[in-house]
Order: C-alpha cells, then sequence, then structure tokens
C-alpha cells in the first residue's frame, strides 16, 4: 500500500515524484562533483567507465564520454531511487523509512555495479589504484545518496 501523501493525486504526483528524482540525481551528481575534486582517485571512476566502453586505459579514456556517463548514469539513478522508494512505501508505509530503506538498497547497487561489473572489465589500471578506486566510488556513491534521499524524501512526503 502506497502511503497517504503519494496516492492522494496519483496520476500528477508519481510522475511528478519521478522527475523530481531526474532533478535530485542532477543536484546529487553535482554534490558528488564537490567529493570527487577531494579525493585522489575521485575522478577515476568516470574515466574507468569510459575506457570500458572504449576499450581504453582510463588514464586514456575520452574525458568527454567520462563526463556524459557520469552525469547520465547520476540523472538517470534519480528515478531508480524513486522506483525503490515507491516499492518499498507500498511495503512499509511511511514514506521517510521508506526513503532510508530505498538509499539502503540503492547503495550496494551503486558500489557493487561499479565494484564488480565496471571495475573488473577496466585495462591497464594499476593494481595499487583498483582499492583506492573502490573506495573513491564508495565514498561518492555515499555523497550522492547522503544528497538524494533527503531531495526525493521531502517531496514524497509533500506530493
Amino acid at each position: 500500500m502506497i502511503p497517504t501523501p503519494l496516492l492522494a493525486a496519483v496520476p500528477f504526483s508519481i510522475p511528478l515524484l519521478f522527475l523530481v528524482g531526474v532533478v535530485g540525481g542532477v543536484l546529487a551528481t553535482l554534490a558528488m562533483d564537490r567529493a570527487m575534486d577531494r579525493l585522489d582517485e575521485g575522478w577515476t571512476p568516470p574515466s574507468v567507465a569510459s575506457g570500458v566502453l572504449t576499450d581504453t586505459r582510463p588514464d586514456a579514456a575520452p574525458e568527454r564520454l567520462a563526463s556524459v556517463v557520469h552525469y547520465v548514469a547520476g540523472m538517470l539513478s534519480g528515478p531508480l531511487y524513486v522506483w525503490l522508494l515507491l516499492a518499498v512505501a507500498s511495503v512499509f508505509g511511511s514514506v521517510w523509512l521508506a526513503a532510508l530503506v530505498a538509499g539502503a538498497l540503492v547503495y550496494p547497487l551503486m558500489v557493487g555495479f561499479f565494484a564488480l561489473v565496471v571495475l573488473p572489465r577496466s585495462v591497464g589500471l594499476a593494481r595499487q589504484r583498483l582499492e583506492r578506486t573502490r573506495r573513491a566510488w564508495a565514498i561518492e556513491a555515499a555523497v550522492y545518496l547522503l544528497v538524494l534521499v533527503p531531495v526525493v524524501g521531502v517531496a514524497a512526503a509533500v506530493l
């Protein structure tokens, strides 16, 4: 059962919540950028993704593609979070509990996808950089969710 605030105007509020997810994803990605600036391997994950897509070393991967992948993935992770929030809210009934549980579900998905699918396919990344890159991504994903969860949670509570 979806919580009452979300049911009040279902035809309008659900699509609007997905739009908030997109906007929240962009805001969260911009916050993630600040964290990336401060970490030694902070900008390596987008370069790894770009390198995997082009079969090149992360240090030689196209920067523009790395940026596009970074921002598109960040933008689209917002609606993924909203979908999980709605699914969890139908079980728990509380928007705030659902927001936290959905965040707890998205975090290992984000980190796991990068660490277990993308990073192992990377070529030319020195072994000593692998753990630092995983750690940087884990921190960046946490920063992302620290912005996205409250933005979407407030919108879900209000809608």
